[in-house]
């Protein structure tokens, strides 16, 4: 008897149990569904209450660039257009950064030859088949209305061509040109001139994003303010993108913390020009070497098709992998908590290159994981629907075609069929990738990858806006030495014209290549004298220091990458700064005029009334070797923590 009510005590704390591991796991597999959480950013226990600190070194601003204060407007003799000598109507291809610099040369080049300008055609978007009937070519990406009340007194700018003369360019009537990479102005005055005044309209087609020449002589140094007051004020985006990225940037500092923008400039086009195939592995490899095969037959490059990539890396001109970002930023003392909008439209390499940064920085989002869908389709709009380019299977056969197939057939018995081929699935078809794995060459660009191609150029666009206004910027890669404008580059200079004293990183890669060589057998656990040479040269090159020699070789390449001093002014109160010029005489830094006076009033009221306390640099000093260990901890908390993002990333990358 008594051991019959041990057994049924048994039986009864087992079911118990059971019920309660049954409870646990449903509780744990609802709360870790992808599907069903939605994305949190993880926060630190260190204090849960009031006002977050925000040292000065990490987020700015910094004092010796704080007198600078955005000022393009014209001087008293900046003169209206006069005479009309033409039209110009113009196509631009390319990224979005080599579009934002292509609109402003050619607003220059039409106030040069004192032309009437016909808003720019983006070809991207002209290209793509039943992408939205709601915006055409230039208004995909821009408010054309204020593009042109912004520059009325510049430059006639029309929606386009009178009838006439629009029927006239249809039928190919009127000369067309392009010039090449940097063009002078003695180019357009002697060769573009002449045509237009004879044909009154002329074409210009843009391939290279550049189609002025960066530094033009002191004597048009209105034609650089121009260039300023058309990329930071005449071209603003459309409201639609704006209001998204106002709410993007709304999200990010919704917990009351600063956030750090980060574009890694892996794009296969800069990889294959630079020959960094290497630096990658299988399918990755072959794709950059196609596209740098491809771009020696037209002529863009002009080197051997293998080269060593290493010392391509050592010489700085291949970009900062995720993983060495990450180490760097730990290294400049930002916490695991960090958090990391990650810009860009693409990464070459897919989400596998970003594992080692999020497991480092949990926090690490970007557009879709801070947008809804809706919210993303809302901005694209509405679209005509594509058959996809996928291979379709034979249409099913009736039951008298078999009974026909079936007598036709040879002699019995008949061997057995071959067994069916392996079905392609839908992610080895579509992309840039899909094709690798059959054939030789790449085929034709298709109808999806054309709007894919336009949709690009929304997504670069949200990022531009939501990097110019982060609390800081860390470039992966910029002033690549391509001679075309750079994403990085014209972030950094937007950043520089809008908010100078803020936080902006410019580093050097050859530095950086060398600090990593040092320590590549144990980079995770580097010694506190490569932390400190890390952290030292980082945070001189978001100071003056780095300003003047990111700008010794971002201006010839691209004048909107450092606007400075032709679209900067400086206050009565600033304190003593040591001008730079380079081997030209002409002024980097320390050459801005003063601000007028009814500026320096309202940004003494200003300053006043946002005159707040700033944190002290409580992380000025780097972690004992004794509290390594919790470090490590805290770290693999963190990347624990960052399990549920991991799920989102796409297995085909």
């Amino acid at each position: 008897m008594l051991l019959k009510s041990k057994f049924k005590l048994a039986t009864a704390i087992g079911i118990v149990l059971s019920m309660l591991s049954l409870l646990v796991h449903l509780f744990l597999a609802n709360y870790s569904a992808g599907g069903i959480t939605k994305y949190t950013m993880h926060m630190d226990d260190v204090l849960p209450f009031g006002p977050r600190p925000r040292p000065r070194r990490l987020w700015g601003p910094l004092v010796p660039l704080d007198h600078l204060h955005p000022f393009a407007k014209p001087s008293k003799s900046y003169a209206a257009p006069s005479k009309h000598n033409g039209f110009i109507y113009a196509k631009i291809y390319g990224g979005f950064e080599k579009i934002q610099s292509s609109i402003c040369d050619l607003v220059a080049v039409a106030r040069l030859l004192n032309a009437t300008l016909v808003i720019p055609e983006i070809q991207a978007t002209t290209r793509a088949k039943g992408i939205s009937p709601k915006f055409k070519s230039f208004s995909y990406l821009y408010d054309e209305d204020h593009f042109i009340r912004a520059l009325s007194s510049d430059v006639v700018i029309v929606h386009g061509l009178p009838k006439d003369l629009r029927e006239a360019r249809k039928k190919i009537k009127f000369p067309t040109v392009s010039p090449r990479n940097s063009a002078t102005p003695e180019y357009y005055i002697k060769e573009v001139l002449p045509r237009l005044v004879k044909s009154k309209v002329l074409g210009i087609i843009v391939n290279g994003g550049n189609c002025l020449q960066s530094i033009l002589p002191s004597s048009l140094e209105e034609f650089q303010k121009l260039r300023c007051r058309v990329a930071f004020h005449a071209l603003r985006l459309r409201p639609q993108i704006q209001s998204l990225g106002s709410q993007i940037v709304g999200r990010l500092r919704a917990s009351g913390r600063p956030y750090v923008a980060y574009h890694p400039g892996l794009l296969r086009d800069t990889l294959a020009f630079h020959g960094c195939a290497e630096l990658f592995q299988d399918i990755h490899t072959e794709l950059i070497q196609y596209r740098r095969n491809q771009m020696i037959k037209r002529g863009t490059v002009k080197e051997q098709l293998t080269v060593d990539s290493v010392s391509r890396k050592m010489a700085g001109l291949c970009p900062l992998m995720p993983e060495e970002v990450g180490l760097l930023l730990q290294a400049l003392g930002y916490p695991p908590t960090t958090i990391i909008f990650l810009a860009g439209s693409e990464t070459f390499g897919g989400q596998r290159m970003l594992i080692p940064l999020r497991a480092m920085f949990a926090n690490l989002v970007d557009r879709t994981s801070l947008c809804s869908q809706r919210e993303l389709f809302d901005l694209v709009g509405p679209e005509d629907p594509l058959t996809p380019d996928l291979p379709q299977p034979p249409p099913p056969k009736n039951e008298k075609q078999l009974i026909e197939e079936w007598k036709r057939a040879g002699p019995r018995p008949r061997p057995l069929p071959p067994p069916p081929a392996r079905p392609f699935y839908a992610h080895e078809k579509e992309g840039w990738y899909g094709w690798i794995g059959e054939n030789d060459t790449e085929p034709d660009a298709s109808l999806i990858e054309f709007r894919r191609q336009a949709h690009r150029l929304l997504w670069d666009a949200l990022d531009y806006f939501v990097s110019v206004e982060a609390d800081a910027f860390f470039p992966g890669f910029h002033n690549d030495g391509s001679g075309w404008p750079d994403y990085s580059s014209l972030v950094m200079g937007h950043r520089l014209y809008q908010t100078p004293s803020g936080i902006t990183y410019r580093p050097d890669r050859k530095i950086i290549a060398v600090l990593f060589e040092d320590v590549n057998d144990h980079r995770y656990h580097p010694p506190r004298n490569w932390t400190i040479a890390a952290r030292e040269h980082l945070n001189r090159s978001a100071s003056v220091e780095g300003v003047v020699s990111s700008a010794m070789s971002s201006r010839p390449v691209s004048f909107l990458a450092h606007p400075l001093p032709e679209c900067s002014c400086r206050t009565l109160k600033s304190p003593a700064v040591q001008s730079v010029k380079d081997s030209n005489g002409r002024f980097l830094f320390g050459g801005e005029e003063e601000c007028p006076d009814w500026m320096a009033r309202s940004l003494a009221t200003a300053s006043a009334r946002n005159n707040e306390p700033q944190n002290e640099d409580y992380e000025d000093e780097l972690p004992e070797d004794g509290s390594s260990s919790d470090t490590q901890e805290s770290d693999r908390s963190d990347s624990n923590k960052s399990s549920e993002q991991d799920e989102e990333m796409d297995p085909d990358d």
